[in-house]
């Protein structure tokens, strides 16, 4: 389509599998662990199964791929359970600030979940692929239409890949059956450059939050880490803010 694509490489690698657990459970939470080298994130597929993302240095990827599955599974257990160093400074204003929080009753203290334990990998579903931004500033022309990673590249650390597409071929679709109600033809400009407006005035946003939340998450700056750390507890306790985050995130 010739169209301009703004892009950048993270330097960072995503390494997927799909994941047995240790025990069949009700598993319906998503797991992230947050170093400054990567994130790992477990996604539920069912009772049993999940999806492993684990975005790290393509030094570390290289590592991790030529383990054997139990070393690989091994070293994933420890790295989800592990316990990071902590800052004296940030533990007590965290501390400080979930005092704060109690007094207006709006603590977010909740008895801790623990992830789970991986067992296996399901055979040959161990994989990697470079990780990037990348836009396009326009996602139409007559006939054709950009949807989904063709329009758009977002770090896989909140997940939101995949919701951006779904939103992308829902809109698209609206938009072409609005166009065949009117008699219009399908690659109409016209309609496609609504398309576009719709999606980008959804996605860009989306995009822009990723890519905030992927560099306050890269870095263990005692400042950087107390915001988030502060920005987290406030979301947990302030409930109508989180369903909205819900929300928009879902949809």
């Amino acid at each position: 389509m010739g169209v301009h694509f703004v892009s950048w490489n993270y330097d960072q690698m995503g390494i997927v599998a799909t994941l047995e657990l240790e025990e069949e459970c009700d598993n319906t939470v998503a797991w992230q662990r947050f170093y400054p080298d990567g994130t790992i994130a477990l996604l539920p597929l069912n009772n049993k199964f999940s999806s492993l993302v684990w975005s790290t240095t393509l030094h570390h990827s290289k590592e991790l791929l030529s383990l054997t599955e139990q070393e690989f599974i091994d070293k994933l257990n420890e790295s989800l359970w592990r316990t990071s160093g902590k800052n004296f400074i940030v533990e007590e204003s965290t501390k400080a600030f979930d005092q704060f929080m109690k007094v207006l009753n709006l603590s977010s203290t909740k008895e801790r979940q623990l992830p789970p334990k991986i067992i296996r990998c399901k055979e040959n579903s161990r994989a990697s692929f470079p990780l990037g931004f990348g836009h396009a500033t326009n996602y139409v022309m007559k006939g054709a239409a950009l949807v989904g990673d063709a329009a758009h590249r977002v770090h896989p650390m909140a997940g939101q890949g995949a919701n951006l597409g779904f939103g992308d071929i829902t809109c698209l679709n609206e938009i072409l059956g609005e166009a065949a109600y009117c008699g219009s033809e399908l690659g109409s400009l016209l309609y496609l450059k609504d398309y576009e407006t719709r999606r980008q005035r959804r996605n860009v946003p989306t995009m822009l939050a990723i890519e905030g939340l992927h560099r306050l998450y890269g870095t263990d700056s005692p400042p950087a880490v107390l915001v988030r750390s502060i920005g987290l507890q406030a979301v947990n306790a302030l409930q109508p803010l989180k369903g909205l985050i819900k929300s928009f995130a879902a949809s």
